[in-house]
């Protein structure tokens, strides 16, 4: 493994350096529920827990939970916990996660636009 220094406070983000933060952020963003909940919670939805997770359709609730507290964290989904018996919780996407979401539903977009061509790309030994 290369030994990278870590990058001085105030340097520019570079995703392609091992050590920059923006990895971690858009591996969340990118990975497999990160970009179905973004999908999923976009255009100012709220959906509640098994509401999304219903939407998501396979997803285990703790993959789910996982992705959600990952999203959190990095301030991409608001969470809200209602006071109530039983109890529930609200998520829905915050301004920056709006604005990621609509960058992940323009890759999600194309991929459906040209899933035709790329599945015949798979079929000539691709």
């Amino acid at each position: 493994m290369k030994d990278y220094p870590a990058a001085p406070p105030g340097a520019k983000a570079n995703v392609l350096h091992p050590l920059c933060p923006s990895r971690q952020v858009l591996q969340h963003l990118t990975s497999r529920w990160g970009a179905l909940v973004l999908v999923a919670l976009a255009g100012e939805r709220t959906l509640r827990f098994s509401q999304l997770r219903r939407e998501l359709g396979d997803v285990s609730e703790r993959m789910l939970s996982q992705t959600l507290q990952g999203l959190e964290g990095h301030g991409m989904v608001r969470r809200v916990a209602h006071d109530v018996v039983p109890p529930h919780v609200d998520y829905s996407l915050t301004e920056i996660g709006e604005e990621a979401a609509a960058h992940v539903r323009a890759l999600a977009g194309w991929v459906e636009r040209r899933l035709p061509e790329i599945l015949a790309g798979r079929g000539a030994g691709g």
